[in-house]
Order: C-alpha cells, then sequence, then structure tokens
C-alpha cells in the first residue's frame, strides 16, 4: 500500500472498538461512566446480549459507522440492569441519531421490561455536534428521553492524563484521537503510533493487555507499507533488546500479509488467540484439551464458538461440534 493509498483509504474503526469494548467493559464503563461502574457488582459476569439487540435494531437503519452493544449487568443489589451503548465512530452530524437512541431504548423496555442506561461515544470529527436528548411534542403530549453523551474530541484538552492513565480507555482514546489527527500525515503518524506504544510497558498493563492493546492501536493507527515494515520491524528491535517479546502486530496484520518479524501469523491464530482470551475471561483457566481443540479449528468454527461464549452455560457446550 502507497502513501497516496493510505491517504484515500476509509479507515475501519468500528471492528477494533467492538472487540476492544467486549473484553475491557468493566474498564471502559470506569474511564467512560463512573458511576455506573461503581454501582455495579463485578463479581457477576456481564452478559453481551447481541441477540436482543438484533431483535430491538432489526429495523433500524444507520447511515453511519457505529459499534451497538447490549450488555446484562447485576447492580449491587441485585437488581439487573441493561446497559446500551452506541459508538458512533465515523459519523458526522445526524439528525436522526437522539431518535435512534430513543428507539432502541423503548425496544429494549418494551420487549424485555429491563431498566436500560444508555451511552453514547460520539467518536466524530465535528466538534460542534452534541447531541444527549430527544424530544417529541405534540397537543400536551410530551416525551423527553435523556441519554448519556462522551464527546471523544473534548479529550484533546486533557492529552496529558491519557498519556499517563493506566485505564485501557485511556490508550483507545488517544490512539483514536491521534488517528484522526494524522490523517494523510504518515511520517507524524508513525512517531505518534511508535510513542504509544513504547509507553505501554511503563503503564503497568500486563502481557495480554498489552497485546490487546496493540491490536486496537495497530489497526486505528494504520500505516503505508513502506513505514508499516519500518514500524515493526524497529519495535521487534526494541522488543529484543528489552528481552521481553509483547507485540504480535495482532492478528489483523496476519491476516493481511501473514507476517511480523519473520513470524507467520494467520487468520486461524488469530481467530484462536481472540477465542482464547473470551473463553478465560468467561470460565477461567482453558483446559489443555480444549486449547488443542482450538488450535486445530477452522476460522469459521471458531467465529461460530466465540458467537456461542454469549449463551452457553458451559466451556463443553461452546466447543461441542458444529452440527
Amino acid at each position: 500500500m502507497t502513501d497516496h493509498d493510505i491517504q484515500n483509504q476509509p479507515t475501519e474503526y468500528d471492528s477494533p472498538w467492538k472487540e476492544i469494548l467486549k473484553v475491557y467493559f468493566k474498564d471502559f464503563l470506569a474511564f467512560f461512566l463512573p458511576e455506573a461502574h461503581d454501582g455495579i457488582d463485578w463479581q457477576r459476569d456481564p452478559e453481551f446480549l447481541d441477540k436482543e439487540l438484533d431483535r430491538i435494531t432489526k429495523e433500524a437503519q444507520a447511515k453511519n459507522r457505529r459499534v451497538d452493544m447490549l450488555i446484562k449487568v447485576w447492580l449491587l443489589n441485585g437488581d439487573e440492569l441493561w446497559v446500551l451503548i452506541h459508538v458512533e465512530v465515523q459519523g458526522d452530524r445526524d439528525h436522526e441519531f437522539a431518535e435512534r437512541m430513543y428507539t432502541c431504548q423503548y425496544r429494549a423496555y418494551d420487549l424485555h421490561r429491563r431498566p436500560v442506561v444508555g451511552l453514547a461515544i460520539l467518536a466524530d470529527e465535528e466538534a460542534s455536534w452534541r447531541v444527549s436528548e430527544y424530544r417529541q411534542e405534540i397537543f400536551g403530549s410530551e416525551v423527553v428521553y435523556r441519554f448519556n453523551t462522551v464527546k471523544l474530541l473534548d479529550y484533546l484538552d486533557h492529552l496529558s492524563d491519557l498519556e499517563t492513565s493506566d485505564n485501557p480507555f485511556a490508550i483507545v482514546t488517544l490512539a483514536h484521537l491521534r488517528a484522526k489527527q494524522t490523517k494523510n500525515q504518515p511520517e507524524v503518524r508513525y512517531r505518534e503510533k511508535m510513542s504509544i506504544v513504547r509507553s505501554l510497558r511503563h503503564r503497568g498493563f500486563n502481557h495480554q493487555e498489552i497485546i490487546d492493546l496493540c491490536r486496537f492501536i495497530d489497526w486505528v493507527l494504520s500505516l503505508p507499507e513502506r513505514l508499516d515494515d519500518q514500524f515493526w520491524k524497529e519495535q521487534s528491535n526494541f522488543e529484543e533488546n528489552q528481552e521481553m517479546q509483547y507485540v504480535t502486530s495482532v492478528e489483523r496484520k496476519g491476516e493481511e500479509r501473514g507476517r511480523l518479524a519473520g513470524i507467520q501469523i494467520g487468520r486461524q491464530e488469530g481467530e484462536a488467540t481472540i477465542l482464547t482470551r473470551q473463553l478465560q475471561r468467561r470460565f477461567g483457566a482453558i483446559p489443555e484439551w480444549a486449547s488443542e481443540k482450538i488450535s486445530k479449528a477452522e476460522p469459521s468454527t471458531l467465529e461460530e464458538w466465540s458467537l456461542r461464549i454469549l449463551d452457553a452455560p458451559t466451556l463443553d457446550s461452546v466447543l461441542a461440534d458444529l452440527s
């Protein structure tokens, strides 16, 4: 890919946002909605309600890229709560956005009779577009729906905080903002990407967290091929000197070219890594038989097993053979 190609290629942010949000949902709420985070019983694992969300939004049509997620959590008093999250990733001003938030909220409540907390992450580039309320009024009847909104551009005034925080979503936000700032500036992006990646080891993140964050950083701060090769060669040398190899260039690079510092990382390994990580968070340590089965499975099978995690009660049921 040439410099010209990458300048004209639309960056896809929705997939990495959804992936990192699923793995670090607790940190996501701690960073963006601490009041909700502090009221949730984190001894009980959140449940991602993809099927319920599909039913709620099946008739909705979105003009812009976004990430929609519906997650079931439990409050400290034992009550069940649903958290409805919209991440508007590449959108501009959308006059239907507030209505869509309201529609999803009332459909979720109408279908399942559960209280719903709405949270919108506006990751667009239009500073003046801010929306947190849907209002409808006619002949004395009025409907008002207010939801939580975070504008990522506001963090440009707090970059020093992002650069020192140990919350994964400080890194996510910083990488996303740098991606916006360095569009069509590959040399500047190269330096910013290197700075963020090098900082991870000094923030207290563990090995797996660093790999997960590097996956996001590598995806959103994409570089033209000549700089991409140079970046990972330099990073590989840095890791060897530090005797700590923590960057895999993640599975996306494996899917694209299948190499990082001479190591072949194919789609199967990428899917297997993600699935194993999800299983560990849901069921704890993964037994040897399960790891072996995952390592031999086809990517399509791994994808299906990843979907099963949402509903399957046991590890055995997740990894059951496909019919």
